[in-house]
């Protein structure tokens, strides 16, 4: 993680197709090097509220499905029972445990728990602080946004835990 300071962004969208080209909008940015981001993750939430990755983007603007360090950090704090049918393996457990301790004593759980409803389709992104303003006007038409900080020190332990369980999986 650099010596940013970052924050965590839930961008819900009832236009799936809206929230497609908000998420390429902010990957573009990031490949542009006019954003500097941890991860960013483009999700759907169907009838029964399942959230399910549909596409990913990392710090260098590079989209796919892998689950990299600052991706699987976006989201395990969105969601870590998400996080864990990504990481496969005995390690998912303690992943699992580690993200949702952090959400607890953050308040993120609370926070943005509700912020995708079911039949929705949601940006979750952590972005550099200081670029806030050009993270909410790429994100101009999502209904719904709910935000957090994500303190350094709690981001590199979740991180790392990640990047173990990772290891421990061959990935």
């Amino acid at each position: 993680m650099s010596d940013s300071e970052f924050d965590v962004v839930i961008a819900a969208h009832l236009i799936p197709d809206l929230a497609q080209k908000e998420f390429d909008e902010l990957v573009q940015l990031v490949e542009d090097k006019q954003l500097e981001v941890e991860g960013v993750a483009l999700v759907t939430v169907d009838a029964d509220g399942e959230v399910t990755v549909k596409e990913t983007g990392d710090h260098l603007g590079r989209k796919g499905l892998k689950i990299g360090g600052g991706v699987g950090l976006a989201v395990g704090l969105l969601s870590p029972p998400l996080l864990a049918s990504m990481v496969v393996g005995g390690a998912a457990g303690n992943v699992v445990g580690k993200f949702a301790k952090h959400r607890v004593e953050s308040g993120l759980g609370e926070k943005m728990g509700a912020a995708l409803p079911p039949g929705s389709a949601g940006i979750v992104a952590i972005f550099d602080r200081q670029k806030r303003d050009i993270v909410d006007s790429t994100l101009a038409n999502a209904v719904k946004k709910s935000g957090a900080q994500v303190d350094s020190g709690g981001a590199k332990q979740l991180k790392a835990a990640l990047a173990e369980a990772q290891a421990g999986m061959g990935g």
